[in-house]
């Protein structure tokens, strides 16, 4: 009997897959840190003897290079993929035997990218499970339009073609395993849920229920923002990665965190919102360790610029460190633990800035505050409805566009707290009077505040 083990990336959204049979394993689109991967393995008590790559990954840096290297594992790469280590080449209709009685068939499913690759696990020549990459999504399908902008609307019309090839090919009942699709922003608009089957897909999945020219023209109207840093993962996966160095990253002192600020450099406080808001070194940025760390300092950091991490504990500096390895930022400049007393040059005052709900915003326009009602998020959720006279920058780009945000005192808004609480730390940083809106949206609406609501043609 074949097995199947999610490996889940959850702060990118992503899955890797540990698959194979009573001695041996396949694993599908490896995370970076790949010690994850040689666990499951060996809690199963099975060798890895393939490691196999769906695309180029534009999301995340992959570990597959040096997990075939440590384990002697054929690694199979499509063949158009352009990289520059050796692997194995893999076409459309190559086979690779797994265990005994299991095969991997590789099935060309461009779209996502031009050289992307479904794999089908085949037992006894049945095919149970299809390891479908960035191609058909549960829901919906991979993005087509983060390899090069002239060939995003034929990648389009690509994915709605390899989707319906899987769909002919592959029974109701096979497993559909994508990488990406559980809060990936190399998902496109509407995928999502834990577990499909083709004919589930069949029967629900835009690219399989839709004709071509209405799911291209929907898929590419509903195309969000691409994370910045994603530029940066295409060339480093064709490269060949390096091997992560999860190492604990040197130890600061309280002087050296002032020097690394002067110098213009990133010191990120992972500590929870409410507590960075409490009390802060001043100057620093706060992305919540337990929030979507990895996406969006890597998103919003200049490529490149040194981060210091601040902490409560090592193992919380631990945890960031991986996630933001996952995503080519390897090694922390700095780190520190402990508490913002720890932290701050003794003749410096911790910084401070008050968090209010969406019925505080209310009250305060009632009052004739006038505040200025910054929105961070991104343009797909703000294109539902606004608060009334509320300027948009998201969070994403507001450390880019800081004199856009006009003067007064800011009361800056999210969807839920965690990316207003990051903008409102840069605009501290920045020396502006901020109020960090901690409350989820929907409770604007019973606030009093008026919201816009735009009109559908």
């Amino acid at each position: 009997m074949f097995f199947a083990d999610v490996l889940e990336t959850e702060g990118l959204g992503n899955r890797s897959y540990l698959a194979g049979g009573a001695r041996s394993v396949v694993v599908v689109d490896p995370p970076r840190d790949i010690d994850r991967v040689i666990a499951a393995a060996a809690r199963r008590g099975v060798r890895i003897v393939a490691v196999a790559e769906t695309h180029v990954h534009n999301d995340y840096v992959t570990g597959g290079l040096e997990l075939a290297r440590l384990t002697g594992a054929r690694y199979l790469v499509p063949a158009g993929a352009s990289v520059a280590y050796p692997r194995v080449p893999v076409a459309d209709g190559d086979l690779e035997e797994i265990d005994e009685g299991l095969t991997l068939r590789a099935v060309a499913t461009p779209g996502h990218t031009p050289h992307h690759t479904s794999y089908v696990l085949e037992e006894n020549g049945r095919a149970v499970a299809a390891f479908t990459g960035g191609s058909l999504l549960i829901g919906g399908v991979g993005r087509p339009d983060l390899v090069e902008p002239r060939l995003t609307e034929r990648l389009a019309r690509a994915q709605h073609a390899s989707a319906h090839r899987l769909a002919d090919e592959l029974a109701d009942e096979v497993a559909v395993l994508p990488t990406h699709g559980f809060g990936s922003f190399c998902s496109s608009a509407g995928g999502g849920g834990e577990r499909s089957t083709i004919g589930t897909e069949k029967a629900s999945n835009p690219a399989l229920v839709q004709d071509v020219e209405t799911f291209v023209a929907e898929l590419l109207a509903g195309l969000d923002d691409v994370p910045a840093y994603y530029a940066h993962m295409g060339p480093a996966n064709a490269a060949g990665p390096a091997p992560v160095d999860l190492t604990a990253p040197r130890r600061a002192d309280a002087a050296e965190i002032a020097r690394r600020l002067a110098a213009g450099e990133w010191v990120v406080d992972l500590r929870h919102r409410v507590a960075f808001a409490e009390g802060h070194v001043a100057g620093s940025f706060n992305f919540e360790g337990d929030g979507r760390l990895a996406t969006y300092l890597a998103w919003m950091i200049p490529w490149g610029k040194p981060v210091t991490l601040l902490a409560e504990s090592a193992d919380d500096v631990a945890r960031a460190q991986r996630e933001l390895a996952r995503v080519g930022i390897d090694r922390p400049a700095a780190a520190a633990t402990g508490s913002p007393a720890d932290w701050a040059d003794g003749q410096a005052p911790l910084a401070s800035f008050p968090r209010a709900t969406f019925a505080e915003l209310a009250a305060a326009r009632e009052r004739g505050a006038d505040p200025v009602v910054l929105d961070v998020r991104r343009a797909s959720e703000r294109s539902g409805g606004w608060i009334e006279g509320s300027v948009h920058i998201p969070v994403h780009e507001i450390h880019r566009r800081l004199d856009e945000v006009p003067a007064g005192s800011v009361w800056v808004h999210c969807a839920g707290g965690m990316r207003a609480a990051i903008a409102a730390s840069v605009l501290d940083a920045a020396g502006r009077a901020v109020v960090a809106v901690d409350d989820g949206y929907a409770a604007a609406a019973d606030s009093g505040l008026t919201l816009v609501t735009p009109t559908r043609n």
